[in-house]
């Protein structure tokens, strides 16, 4: 399957550069309009209609599990299958804004230190567990706990304490000043765990999820499918609408895609781009597709030769046809990356794309001592997509004589090889292909844990060890201030040192792209890329 991948892969770059030679420019993603069209037709009986015969629906995703603790989660398919089970006190709705969710109401102080929520009576966790300030502070104290080691203490390193002011009222005090802390608590990281959970299954309470949320975990059998059931106790009166959720993990794309036209799956995510207009309006399937918060990159490990050298990172970001990435990877829906964040996060800044252009790159790489280029690895996951993309990567640095291995990992191997890292200097990494979604909508979240000096693994996810005192300072000023402009300022100046030094390989800004049944109704992905299934329902 990896071989033949591998063959089909070629004949599209042959074409692709081909029409790249002929035309000026490229086509790039269509916008969400076409959607509603689609669901329109099938409504209306242009389309094949297909019925439902039970109340349950089975989502197929492309990667497998790794942990149902959000405190100690760092990818966003995992957090999706969560939010079915636990929720935080605030959350983000259809377009990132903050909205309450297990909180009634909130507010923070003029200094934005102290942060107060009142919170929703009557809730239970599935064990029966009330849900009051109590459970919020056994959460919130977890979380900002350094000796936890918890993935996400980073988002609550900043709490100073958090305090019971009354059964339904619970205030959380910062060391100092985070404008963008609300942020913080809408993130799936804060979302509430059992308290009976956690003293019950201490480390292991990520295999043992109990929330409050629409549904109850039920099975999880790791590379095979993770089900929940419905919460007849749930606070939201009428809610959830289905009965249940499997979540299948789907690695190849084909695979993903047939579950969906024969109907062993009701939606699926991510659909490959160039798989669209082949399965759209077929079948009673919609694809629905959408800007997201989501870039992709190569980071480069800054602490290991070449990779020390900046001539050789703006070299590679040049050897790089960022518009054939986007069509041979996404087939056109994605957009060029003009920043470390994509423009619909907070105080993105927009910076000027590297051009593709070899000979530039072949001088960099001569300046730097490498005119005969070198020998690498790239690490990345292992589903359809991920290849097919670093085999592209892998055939434009040749072209500069930068020989890349593609090593692809199954997520527990990827996990344990880079998340596990103690010490910078024992890192392996070299080149590693990823994505992030800046789950807060704030642009500190979309650098600090990537690129902030105190952010190597396995405290944070800076894969390219990459430190900058000016940047640091930076990332701290914009942390400090609840004040906007002062904030804009800050990141603003930490994107242009970022863009010039360029630590990462900048690639793309994605698409979200899903596909379901047309009965199926109120599941929708975020702009980060996670998924929400409150609203589920089938209408036939």
């Amino acid at each position: 399957m990896f071989k033949g991948g591998k063959k089909v892969f070629r004949k599209s770059l042959i074409l692709v550069l081909a029409v790249l030679m002929i035309a000026s420019g490229i086509l790039t993603g269509c916008s969400g309009s076409e959607t509603k069209d689609t669901a329109s037709e099938v409504q209306s009986g242009q389309t094949e209609a297909v019925k439902k015969e039970d109340n349950t629906i089975t989502i197929a995703v492309k990667d497998n599990l790794i942990s149902m603790d959000p405190h100690d989660t760092n990818d966003t398919l995992s957090y999706s299958v969560q939010k079915t089970m636990m929720q935080g006190l605030v959350g983000f709705d259809k377009d990132m804004k903050v909205i309450p969710v297990l909180a009634e109401s909130y507010e923070g102080s003029d200094d934005a230190k102290v942060f107060t929520f009142k919170l929703r009576q009557g809730v239970l966790f599935h064990d029966g567990t009330p849900f009051n300030a109590e459970a919020v502070k056994v959460n919130i104290d977890r979380l900002a706990n350094p000796e936890n080691k918890l993935k996400r203490h980073s988002l609550f390193a900043l709490v100073e304490k958090t305090e019971v002011l009354d059964e339904y009222t619970v205030q959380v005090t910062l060391k100092e000043p985070f404008g963008a802390m609300i942020n913080n608590f809408a993130h799936p990281a804060a979302m509430m765990h059992s308290p009976k959970a956690l003293e019950k299954y201490g480390k292991e309470v990520g295999r043992h999820p109990v929330g409050t949320g629409p549904f109850k975990f039920v099975e999880w059998v790791p590379g095979d499918h993770f089900t929940v059931e419905k919460n007849p106790d749930y606070w939201k009166p009428g809610y959830p609408k289905i009965d249940g959720i499997t979540f299948k993990p789907v690695p190849e794309n084909g695979s993903r895609v047939a579950m969906l036209q024969t109907g062993e799956a009701d939606y699926i995510y991510p659909v490959p781009a160039e798989q669209i207009e082949a399965i759209d309006g077929k079948n009673g399937i919609i694809v629905e597709h959408d800007p997201s918060i989501i870039v992709r990159d190569m980071t480069m490990n800054t602490m290991k030769k070449p990779y020390d050298d900046i001539r050789v990172r703006k070299a590679i970001n040049y050897a790089i046809n960022k518009e054939a990435y986007i069509k041979v990877v996404y087939n056109g829906y994605a957009d060029v990356m003009d920043s470390i964040i994509a423009p619909n996060t907070q105080f993105y800044s927009k910076q000027t794309p590297y051009p593709y252009d070899i000979e530039k790159a072949k001088q960099l790489l001569k300046e730097a001592g490498y005119e005969n280029g070198f020998e690498t690895n790239l690490w990345g996951n292992n589903n359809s997509d991920t290849i097919k993309a670093m085999e592209f990567l892998q055939q434009q640095l040749a072209q500069i004589g930068i020989k890349v291995n593609v090593v692809p990992m199954e997520s527990g191997t990827r996990a344990e090889k880079i998340w596990s890292v103690q010490k910078p200097e024992d890192a392996e990494v070299e080149l590693y292909y990823g994505g992030w979604s800046p789950s807060t909508g704030d642009a500190d979240w979309g650098i600090r844990p990537l690129l902030g000096g105190d952010s190597f693994p396995p405290k944070s996810y800076n894969t390219a060890y990459y430190k900058n005192e000016e940047v640091d300072k930076l990332i701290k000023a914009g942390l400090k201030t609840a004040d906007y402009e002062k904030r804009k300022e800050a990141y603003e100046k930490v994107q242009k040192i970022l863009w010039d030094e360029a630590p990462w390989a900048f690639l793309c800004v994605n698409q979200t792209i899903a596909g379901r049944k047309a009965y199926l109704e109120g599941v929708y992905l975020l702009p980060d890329g996670s998924l929400s299934v409150d609203d589920a329902e089938i209408k036939q």
